[in-house]
Formats: C-alpha cells, structure tokens, sequence
C-alpha cells in the first residue's frame, strides 16, 4: 500500500521522522515536569505537598480530555493545524509556569501544557499516511516509545535543572523545545490527505471529559480524602456513569469520538486492555523506586539519593526501552506483534521480582530499571500496530488517542496505588513506610503484569489474525504499526 501523502509533496521528507519524534519527546519533557518538583513547587509556593501534586494531576486531567478531541479532530483535513495549536498551548503553558506569579500561575501553565500530550496520536498518524510502509512500522513503533524513553531522559533533566539552575528553568526549557518543535512542524510536517471532515461529537465528548474528570480527580485525590470516603465514592460513581453513558452514546452515534466497535477487533483490545493494565505496574515500579531510593538510611533501608541521582537511575529504563525496537524486529520473524506481548510483560514482571529480590545497591536497581525498560518496550513497540493494523487508515488518530487515554488511566491507577500501599505501611505518627510496605508494592506489580500477560495469551489464542496487523515487506517483520492489510487468512 502507497502513503496517502505522495512524496513529492513533502518539502524535507527526511526531517519528517525526527521532527514527528520531537513532537513524542516534547510529550515527554512536559509529563517529566511535574513529579520530580512537587517538593520544591511546594516549598516555593508555601503550599501543602497535596496540593503541589495538582501540578501533575491537572496535566494529566487536561490531556486525558483533550487527547480524544485532538485525535478526532486530526483524522480530518485539519490535522496539521490541530498540531500546532496544540503545541501553541504548550508554548504558553511553558511560558506561564516559568513566570514567578504564584501557584495559581503556574496550575494555569501546567494545565495548558496537558493539550500537549494529545501530540503523539496526530504524529503517529501522520507517518501512517506520509511514509511508505517499511518506514512507517519504524517510525510508528519509535514514536509509540518516546512516551516511555522519555521518563528515564526527562526526570535527570529536570532534576539537574532544579537543582542547580531554580525551579522555574525546567520550564523554560520546555517553553524553547515546544517554540523549536512549532517552527520545525510549520517548514516539515505535511499537511493531511484530503479526507472529508466529520462532525464534532459534543455531547461524547462532555460525557468523556466528565467521567474522565471524576475518574483522575478521584484517583489523586483517595489517599487525602479517604477511599471510602463518601465525597470519593460519589466521584467514582459519577465516573461510572458518565463513562458507561459515553460508551452507550458512542455506539449509537453516526460520528463518535472514538468508535467503540472498532476497539472491539481482537487486536485492537488486546493493545488496549495490555498498555491499560500494563500502565499499573509500570507506574507503579517507577514510583516505588523514586520514592524508595530518596529515603533516608536512617529509616533501615533506601540510600537518601538526591533528586539528580534518582533522575539518573531511570536513565537506563529509556535506553533499554529505546533498543527494543531492533529486537521487536528481531523476534518479528517467528511471531505475530500479539504473540510478543506475552515476552514484554514477562521481562516487566522480571523487573519487580528484581526489585522485590535485590534492592539493595544502586547498581542492582540500575539494572532492574534496564530490564523494566524492556519489558516496556517491547509492549509499545507492538502494540500501535495491533491498532494501526485493526482501523480504517481514516480513524487512526482517534483510535491511538483513545489507546493514549487508557494508558493514562493506567498510569494514574499505578500511581495512586503505590501511594495507598504504602501509606497503609506507615505507623500512626511516622513519617516513612516500613520496609515491607514497598515488598507488599512490588508484590501488587508483579499482579498487575501477570494479569497483562495473561489477558495477552488468552486473546491471542482466542484468535488475533496475523494479517490484521501487517504483512511482511522486504524481509522486514510485521512488527512496528505500519498497515498493510490483507484479507483474514491470505499470506
């Protein structure tokens, strides 16, 4: 199959994939902003720490929502102006939380900042489109691993960044990355094939936006409010609600947001259900190990690293996950994307059995971070071709935003879930969890990429077609997302 964009229309066809994977790592700088500052945000702003950690949640919140408008949005004629609005709300949610004006200030920024994690569907699909096919499974699968390369390269950054150079220059630093990544979409970035534009489903997406509101908010705020407190139990009911509402209205709709049917091919959900559930433990291992590594000796265990040091240890968790794209296409040769799933939630599940094993150097957590990495990669590097490979070419955008959404509620539930076991483990009146606590975290990790796997082997047994996903070009393994489809049992 040709690229719906010919090539001669691309005024710099070889800055395309660079300039798409900014776009990924620009993601990526932006999600790393929130997390390692909570402290300082904290201090600076003379606030309580629960009420700095809305500077990560209200990013989240924001992309959760915009992500699915975005993409439909962008499965139009519109997507390159999609694009850089979205960037344009990166640059001045940048700008705004640089500036020293307060807490408030600064939630604004990182609330604009979060139309910015839609990016990463609108860049996936344009290489669907504007690359041929052997190009496009590279390009995609590397672009699906940016998110996850990103952690381990934009916490040191912005640890180095606070603490040497103040709070507010990781912002900076981002508002210069989204002005360049702007200036390199307007001169590279194609503009989409000429498909007719669809209606903007509203009432989809109110009912979206608010079940998600009430999913996110009620996640990050259980451990303040109680988890079975009544204010949460109604926020997690009107989530309920709103979502099964969303899902009914979707089915019924002639131009939903997202088409529920198509989340239905075999593929489809399983790439859904593993980066869902597979999120949980990822997070989950990413926050144990953060917060266990800051710890000071004093407590029996942890090492009292400082912030650029726990940075530097998540770096060989985006170095490992960025090498697994020459092994997805490796193992590409003998198994289907699905069929790799299985291995990717195995070397994850590896990596919190390590964790649970062998904390207790540096080194050791180094390495167990590597093999995380992996693991995470192999699942992002298959599962975009699992969707890419089950849609029409016209819903690709939608369809990765609503697989970028139930990533983030999985990685919302990892993180909210490391927090509630080991504020369980911590005795009245102490101010650290016990050991055991974190033993009881990874325990509930390894749950998490067991069921993954699981949920992998079982739908494909049940029967993911090989020729759904994509055919094989040139020696090349149907590995990485591009969508050369072919009838269901023909070579």
């Amino acid at each position: 199959m040709q690229p719906s964009i010919p090539a001669s229309t691309l005024r710099h066809p070889r800055a395309l994939v660079p300039v798409l994977v900014s776009l990924g790592m620009l993601v990526a700088v932006v999600s790393s902003l929130g997390a390692p500052l909570i402290p300082t945000i904290a201090a600076k702003d003379h606030v309580p720490v629960s009420t700095a950690q809305w500077a990560l949640t209200v990013t989240m919140l924001v992309g959760a929502i915009a992500t699915p408008v975005m993409g439909r949005l962008g499965d139009g004629p519109y997507r390159k102006n999609v694009i850089l609005i979205g960037l344009a709300a990166v640059l001045a949610g940048s700008l705004l939380a640089a500036l020293p004006f307060g807490f408030a200030c600064l939630l604004t920024g990182r609330a604009l900042q979060g139309v910015g994690l839609g990016l990463v569907p609108l860049a996936i699909a344009t290489a669907r489109d504007a690359l041929p096919p052997e190009r496009a499974r590279s390009a995609v699968a590397t672009l699906s691993l940016t998110t996850a390369a990103g952690i381990g390269l934009g916490y040191p950054i912005t640890g180095m960044f606070a603490e040497y150079l103040g709070m507010y220059a990781g912002f900076w630093f981002a508002a210069a990355t989204a002005a360049a990544a702007l200036v390199a979409t307007v001169l590279v970035v194609p503009a989409p094939p000429h498909r007719p534009s669809t209606p903007m489903d509203s009432p989809g997406g109110l009912l979206l936006a608010g079940g998600m509101a009430a999913l996110l908010v009620a996640l990050a705020e259980g451990g303040r409010w109680g988890w079975g407190s009544a204010a949460l139990l109604g926020l997690a009911a009107a989530a309920v609600v709103l979502l099964t509402g969303w899902v009914v209205h979707s089915l019924h709709s002639t131009h939903p947001l997202v088409r529920i049917r198509l989340v239905k091919d075999r593929g489809v959900l399983l790439a859904n259900l593993t980066v869902m559930v597979g999120g949980v433990g990822t997070y989950l291992l990413i926050s144990l190990v953060t917060r266990y590594v800051q710890t000071p000796t004093s407590a029996g265990y942890g090492f009292g690293a400082s912030i650029v040091v726990t940075g530097l240890l998540l770096v060989p968790f985006s170095a490992a996950s960025l090498i697994t794209g020459r092994l997805v296409r490796m193992l590409g040769r003998a198994a289907t994307p699905a069929r790799m799933l299985p291995l990717g939630c195995l070397l994850s599940l590896a990596s919190l059995v390590c964790f649970l094993l062998a904390r207790s150097s540096l080194w050791g957590i180094g390495a167990m971070m590597a093999l995380a990495g992996l693991g995470v990669g192999v699942t992002f590097a298959v599962t975009p071709g699992l969707i890419v490979g089950g849609v029409p070419a016209q819903e690709t955008g939608s369809a990765m935003s609503f697989n970028q959404v139930v990533k983030y509620i999985g990685y919302s539930t990892g993180s909210a879930l490391s927090a509630v076991i080991l504020q369980a483990a911590t005795a009245p009146g102490a101010q650290l969890p016990t050991n055991d606590g974190y033993r009881t975290a990874g325990l509930a990790g390894c749950t998490a990429f067991l069921l993954t796997g699981i949920l992998a082997v079982v739908l494909t047994r049940a029967g993911v077609k090989r020729p759904s996903v994509v055919t094989v070009h040139r020696g090349t393994p149907a590995s990485s997302g591009a969508e050369v489809r072919t009838e269901a049992g023909r070579p």
